[in-house]
């Protein structure tokens, strides 16, 4: 039987918070009511890696979480609070690095490597310079800078030989080791004599160099290997005098700096390995491998060959299958060649597994329904949620405030074509290249298409790119969805509209989109053309991720509660209407999918997002505290180049994120200015409008440094903070309700709750690394134990009493704990209801229905009834509640028939009289959001 998580809690493993660490605080969340453990990878990553993407064998635990013995003790552990384990894994990539024995044996072997065909490696590349070879794109300067100043260095040890590049190594290809040991022998000979035992085991050993087996012969030419290894190293351990030759014929490899001619031996070697290494951006320009995004040292997998597949993922089935795992997350599912072959033989192989995609989805684009899967990790939800409690009447005020603060007018749909342009240009050219050459490729196969030329084709192909709607259409060896059809007839028809002198092009490339096979292709031909199309949507995701999320999102600053993953800064806001939509959708279709708030990729926590979503229902507020703060603030700019720093567009986005994550306590205040500066760096340089990774402007940055720290400067007089906390503390207020809507929302809806580490309390971290945090659980253990022991009081009166003293405190987040323990526990009770029962809108009445969402969940004679309020700066003034008739007055909801005459209140332990009509007044009178529970009377 599947197991389906009632609430899942995301932990992010690293050497800092590993396995032990973890059994520790399995208690405090089956307490909470958490019934799955849902963790960052586990298999043995980079060393010192922070989060677990960086994977360097698939085959074992990661010894620096605590190894086997101690994941088999947080399994153990588990066990006995009888909860789950949601496992991460990573099938689209692993680590670029000497740590990676897989790879590291195609470095050493190339097209004889046992593993030649497990990464995604153009061996045939049209480019010289990498053809037969992999570029290592890795240095911090060009090649030749690198080997004259010293930095490439020949190293020796029982491995084998390896060339290094500090902390990087990379090993030779053993026909190189003559080279270095034949390199002036006669010296050894007149010193050993040219009889003497070791120098002919040394000749024994040249000789093995001299004819190695390749191709067919691999199992020979792996056991030569280790055979010359291990006499190389006998002779290096044997003899003081071959250790001392070896030594100084390395020495002169290495060269001497400030003599170039004596890198000549260095370089000759280099030219001859499987590896070419060179400066790092040269990875953005011209590159034969497939990367994770444009993250050069992370190279991806050909997981839809049957052996890598098996190799990548027997341990992981293993675990499964031993009931250590009970779910799985796929991370990246739309960078796989085929992620539909993926899914399908995944499930076969963990068919009882509870299985969730990470996958962004696109306003009105639909998961495909033929996966074998519960759904997505919540990216859908978590926009839609988000959406809610932005207030779209105020859409046209909010363009005219953001664009008359920064004196331009943007436009989103030409920013991000601009964006995406760029990304194609500077950081994913030689991807976009290796696609070029393949439709040539093909081209040049057919007569009506030979004489279209690289630049033609890879014009249109650009285009095709650039305006790619989603992340990526599923067009395989099984046809296309009528959505992925509809999807590849508009890019091509913009296509067109755009680039009208590339019709023959565009048309050519229109043939593959559509499948359209001309009848006298040959199977060979047909699989080519395949391989096209399936390659290119490969590359669709990664562009709009680095586009869109990882540009865009940090340079069109409308509203930037709305810049979220999985969400469109285009949409300001949503309908109630078009929410309950959404949830009945989810409740047909995937009503086991998770329902996410914050993961480990937002680019802001979940409660920041609330605050600066209450912006949206104050414009004129809004502005003039902008006005304000940006007089004050005007001295402390500095002038780079022609303009004053920071640019009024990042001045604008740096408030917005002030208003978000500024701290509840003054303690944290210094820790707040540190981790503020740190964001705003990452910030500018994902805009790459003034900086930029590639190339920081130091000038700039530092103009920015200095403005944060002059204008958050906390001890002295300062007008800023004086005119700026008032205001924020505002925000705050309205904040904490939509925090507390949101996640009883989270918490009802069809889908699975799910909660990222620490975010059970306010949640305002920023993008990562600031979300990886080490969190407080102690504390947090702390509040839930005095919540149990005041939600266990016989007395209704005590519970409504520690209720109304943690709504005067909600600084302290116990408010947020306490509505997350008691749903949670409502979600145990009636499990079935919450993960089966149907999803019905509610009708509210009167003045306020704007305000409120209500709807039920039923199941046989159970029927759960959830309110929560929205938009409230307009019913209750800062400082105040949203409680009670003096708030609430007429406003009301329309039960649906069968009905029971009571309903349990589960968040508060009242009893509701229910009637044909529920007043808000009576549902809202002790605590702004409601989980009532009743009986569904059947009819006679």
């Amino acid at each position: 039987m599947m197991q389906i998580p009632l609430a899942t809690y995301r932990i992010q493993f690293n050497a800092g918070f590993n396995f032990q660490d973890a059994t520790t605080i399995i208690p405090y969340l089956a307490e909470l009511g958490i019934s799955d453990l849902y963790a960052s990878p586990i298999l043995t990553a980079r060393k010192g890696s922070t989060h677990g993407y960086d994977v360097v064998n698939p085959q074992e635990i990661n010894p620096e979480l605590g190894g086997t013995e101690d994941f088999e003790g947080l399994v153990a552990t588990l066990k006995r609070y009888e909860m789950g384990w949601v496992q991460d894994i990573v099938p689209n990539h692993m680590a670029f690095s000497s740590q990676n024995h897989i790879l590291v044996d195609v470095l050493e072997n190339g097209p004889d490597s046992q593993y030649r065909n497990f990464f995604d490696i153009d061996w045939n590349h049209p480019y010289n310079g990498i053809n037969g070879r992999v570029l290592a794109p890795f240095l911090g300067k060009f090649c030749g800078d690198c080997l004259e100043s010293g930095e490439l260095k020949l190293r020796y040890d029982q491995a084998g030989i390896s060339i290094n590049y500090y902390d990087q190594s990379f090993p030779l290809r053993i026909e190189s080791y003559s080279h270095i040991l034949m390199y002036d022998l006669s010296r050894l000979r007149e010193q050993l004599g040219r009889n003497h035992p070791l120098f002919i085991k040394l000749l024994g050993v040249l000789y093995m160099l001299k004819y190695i087996p390749s191709g067919a012969e691999g199992r020979e030419r792996y056991d030569q290997i280790t055979f010359i290894k291990r006499m190389l190293w006998e002779l290096w351990n044997e003899s003081a005098e071959v250790k001392a030759f070896i030594e100084q014929n390395i020495e002169t490899f290495n060269g001497e700096v400030g003599k170039p001619e004596s890198f000549n031996l260095l370089d000759s070697l280099l030219n001859e390995q499987f590896f070419r290494l060179a400066y790092w951006k040269v990875g953005n320009e011209e590159l034969n491998y497939r990367r994770f995004f444009t993250v050069n040292d992370l190279i991806s997998l050909r997981v839809e060959d049957q052996k890598v597949y098996d190799t990548t993922h027997a341990f992981i089935l293993q675990l499964v299958q031993e009931g250590k795992l009970t779910g799985l997350r796929i991370d990246h599912i739309d960078g796989l060649y085929d992620p539909a072959q993926y899914l399908s033989r995944l499930r076969d192989g963990a068919p009882d597994v509870y299985l969730i995609v990470e996958k962004i989805l696109e306003a009105d684009e639909e998961l495909p329904l033929n996966w074998p899967i519960q759904g997505t990790t919540g990216y859908d939800f978590m926009s839609q949620v988000n959406g809610l409690f932005c207030q779209q009447a105020n859409e046209s005020e909010f363009d005219a405030i953001y664009h008359q603060f920064i004196g331009k007018f943007v436009d989103l749909e030409k920013l991000i074509d601009e964006n995406k342009r760029l990304i194609i240009g500077k950081h994913l050219a030689g991807d976009i290249d290796n696609l070029a050459h393949l439709l040539k490729q093909i081209a040049d196969r057919h007569r009506y298409a030979s004489d279209f030329t690289m630049y033609g084709l890879k014009r249109a192909l650009v285009e095709i790119l650039a305006v790619f709607p989603v992340y990526r259409t599923y067009i395989s060896r099984e046809g296309a969805s009528k959505a992925d059809q509809e999807c590849m007839q508009w890019v091509v028809r913009r296509a067109k509209e755009n680039l009208p002198d590339f019709g023959n092009e565009l048309y050519f490339i229109e043939k593959f989109l559509s499948l359209d096979f001309d009848d006298h292709l040959s199977q060979e031909d047909e699989k080519l053309w395949l391989h096209f199309i399936m390659r290119l949507q490969q590359f669709t995701g990664p562009l709009m991720a680095k586009g869109v999320e990882d540009t865009v999102f940090y340079v069109y600053n409308r509203l930037i509660s709305l810049n979220e993953v999985g969400s469109s800064p285009a949409h300001f806001g949503l309908s109630i209407d078009d929410f309950h939509a959404f949830n009945q959708m989810r409740s047909s279709h995937w009503p086991h999918a998770m329902n996410a708030t914050a993961t480990h990729d937002t680019k802001r926590g979940e409660d920041v997002r609330a605050r600066i979503n209450v912006l949206s229902e104050m414009p004129q507020e809004w502005v003039d505290c902008l006005k304000q703060w940006h007089e004050i603030n005007a001295v402390h700019k500095v002038k780079v180049g022609n303009m004053s720093a920071p640019s009024r567009n990042d001045e604008y986005f740096f408030y917005q994120s002030l208003v978000g994550a500024f701290p509840f306590h003054e303690a944290d205040y210094a820790n707040f200015v540190q981790r503020m500066k740190e964001y705003i760096i990452k910030a500018i340089r994902e805009a790459k409008t003034h900086t930029a990774w590639i190339r920081p402007n130091a000038e700039y940055e530092d103009a920015f440094m200095q403005f944060i720290d002059r204008t958050l400067d906390n001890s002295a007089k300062n007008p800023f903070l004086e005119a700026f906390r008032p205001f924020q503390r505002k925000i705050q207020h309205y904040g904490v309700f939509n925090s507390l809507s949101q996640t009883l929302l989270k918490l009802t809806t069809p889908g699975v709750p799910d909660f990222y580490q620490g975010t059970e309390l306010w949640d305002l971290s920023l993008v990562d690394p600031d979300n990886r945090r080490p969190v407080d659980f102690d504390r947090r253990l702390e509040y839930l134990k005095e919540i149990k022991t005041k939600a266990r009081s016989k007395s209704k009166k005590g519970i409504l009493t520690y209720i109304e003293e943690l709504l005067k405190t909600p600084e302290d987040a116990r408010l947020k704990l306490f509505l997350i323990y008691r749903t949670l526990q409502a979600r145990r009770t009636y499990a079935e209801l919450f993960q089966r029962g149907s999803y019905e809108k509610l009708t509210v009445l009167g003045s306020l229905k704007g305000h409120v969402v209500a709807f039920t969940r039923e199941l046989g004679d159970l029927r759960a009834i959830v309110v929560v309020p929205r938009l409230l700066t307009e019913l209750v003034k800062a400082g105040e509640y949203p409680l009670g008739e003096q708030v609430w007055h007429e406003t009301r909801i329309l039960q649906p028939p069968g009905s029971s005459a009571v309903l349990h209140n589960a968040i508060t332990g009242e009893e509701i009289q229910s009637e044909e009509t529920l007043w808000l007044k009576e549902i809202f009178a002790q605590f702004p959001v409601a989980l009532l529970v009743g009986k569904v009377e059947q009819p006679a």
